[in-house]
């Protein structure tokens, strides 16, 4: 059902060091995709269109911010069906929640290049603390950062009626993110 990740349009802003980052990022090189266990089948998926606003600071991560909002109507499978499944009011519920955020109030160091974004994550009108772990390099003339959380689809009320059975799909959903900022 969930067949293909696809890459994202994301802007952000980002302040490392002494340099600042501040550009639209590239789309070839951004992404936000998810994957889930359908009948104990790892699938895959992903957004065509999010923004991402960070400032980041690794010399001083406690004054970082992300604000990530997603447009869950440019979900993106590989199947039509399965996209218009996301949409409707049994998953996504496009039509009442057209977005997904996900807004910092707190960032740290974890040890070297590794960090920790605790904030509120927003999804179908649930919002609840999650911690979301990343990395942050240089990379070319740009800044790269990447992470991977988990979180359950049920707690956000994704995957109503015969799909909260998760036997047919599991509640545990990873999402992987990779930006990539030009200067």
């Amino acid at each position: 059902m969930f067949r293909k990740a696809t890459t994202l349009l994301a802007s952000a802003s980002i302040v490392v060091g002494s340099m600042v980052f501040g550009a639209q990022a590239v789309n070839e090189s951004s992404k936000i995709v998810f994957t889930a266990t359908q009948s104990e089948v790892a699938v895959d998926g992903g957004f065509d269109k999010f923004a991402a606003d960070v400032v980041f600071d690794p010399a001083e991560p406690a004054a970082g911010k992300v604000k990530v909002v997603i447009n869950l109507g440019s979900v993106a499978t590989g199947s039509s069906e399965a996209d218009d499944l996301l949409k409707s009011a049994d998953f996504f519920d496009v039509a009442h929640f057209p977005q997904a955020t996900f807004v910092s109030t707190t960032i740290g160091a974890k040890d070297a290049g590794h960090y920790r974004a605790v904030g509120q994550f927003t999804l179908k009108g649930h919002s609840s603390a999650i911690v979301v772990p990343f990395a942050a390099r240089p990379e070319g003339t740009g800044l790269r950062i990447e992470g991977n959380v988990t979180v359950s689809r049920l707690a956000y009320r994704v995957g109503e009626g015969q799909w909260t059975d998760t036997g047919t799909l599991a509640d545990q959903v990873q999402i992987h993110f990779s930006l990539y900022v030009p200067k």
